[in-house]
């Protein structure tokens, strides 16, 4: 698989290697007058997306922007590396995420809880960035990508409180991060992305009626890749979210521990996944239970259902 991947209208995708796996978190150059880098994957990923840079003619002093749609380490984990090697670039976040870019001590904290020794290997160190190079944008923003081309930011809760969306003026395009969920484009499957500690279904459905109103031409995922087919996409992606809802509602009315529950919605949802059937690769599995755990998923909706 290739590093980097020409989409079409000076955007091109970027796949970070997260772990040393190909086509798990992809971040996106939009070589514009103002070229930006939409999402920087994990820490480790930061000299992978470099040299990507590089091979598309942009160095370290071309860089004028880098966007992040979340601050969760596989999305924004690479943002003190990649402002270190790239002095000129703006780093745009939410507001509610831009203080965890400055000072990261918490995010990481809280991360290593959730991922224990399993944290360094996925996704390295988020380091600091000087909070001067930090841009928040509040619930609609924008992003001059020159020309009169731009970014314009949209608040997509309901995966993560500081979550956004990104629509490219010129294309159409829509960087949805993780609040449409994971596609698998070996298989076309999409699944939800509902980890703790910020998932809410109200407001995850209600950012994808959001997506819907800005009438996309093409959604650029996170994990990973473009889908052009915009409506069937999140209307999928809905569907997902409130079957996962309603499974574990059912589990957690049972008074199911979290073991039991992951074992039960494994049961009742694998066979929706072309990728986790028996004669599947087996690496296409083994990848979405990196991106999609069942276990975090089952968590964050547990985690919600019991602040109710």
């Amino acid at each position: 698989m290739e590093t980097i991947t020409d989409l079409g209208n000076d955007v091109f995708e970027i796949d970070t290697r997260m772990a040393g796996y190909t086509g798990i978190t992809a971040g996106y150059l939009i070589r514009s007058e103002r070229p930006c880098l939409v999402e920087t994957g994990a820490g480790n990923s930061a000299p992978v997306v470099r040299d990507a840079l590089a091979a598309a003619g942009i160095g370290p002093a071309d860089l004028a922007t880098v966007v992040v749609t979340h601050i969760h380490l596989d999305h924004a984990g690479g943002v003190g590396d990649i402002a270190e090697m790239f002095p000129n670039a703006e780093i745009v976040v939410h507001e509610k995420g831009a203080r965890h870019l400055a000072d990261p001590s918490r995010l990481m904290r809280s991360a290593r809880m959730v991922w224990g020794a399993a944290l360094d290997s996925l996704f390295g160190d988020l380091k600091p960035t000087d909070a001067v190079r930090i841009r928040a944008v509040e619930d609609i923003g924008k992003v001059d990508l020159g020309g009169g081309r731009r970014l314009e930011s949209h608040h997509s809760p309901g995966h993560a409180k500081h979550h956004v969306g990104l629509l490219d003026s010129l294309t159409g395009d829509l960087y949805v991060g993780d609040a449409a969920g994971v596609y698998i484009p070996e298989t076309a499957d999409l699944r939800p992305a509902t980890p703790p500690p910020d998932f809410d279904l109200n407001s995850a459905l209600a950012s994808l009626d959001r997506f819907r109103a800005l009438r996309p031409s093409r959604l650029l995922f996170s994990h990973y890749g473009p889908v052009e087919a915009v409506g069937e996409t999140l209307d999928r992606s809905a569907e997902e979210l409130r079957l996962w809802v309603e499974l574990v509602t059912e589990a957690y009315d049972q008074r199911l521990d979290l073991d039991h529950a992951v074992a039960m919605v494994r049961e009742r949802t694998d066979e929706r996944y072309k990728a986790l059937a028996a004669d599947a690769d087996p690496d296409v599995a083994e990848k979405v239970e990196v991106i999609s755990t069942t276990r975090n998923n089952v968590a964050g909706i547990m985690h919600a259902l019991e602040q109710y």
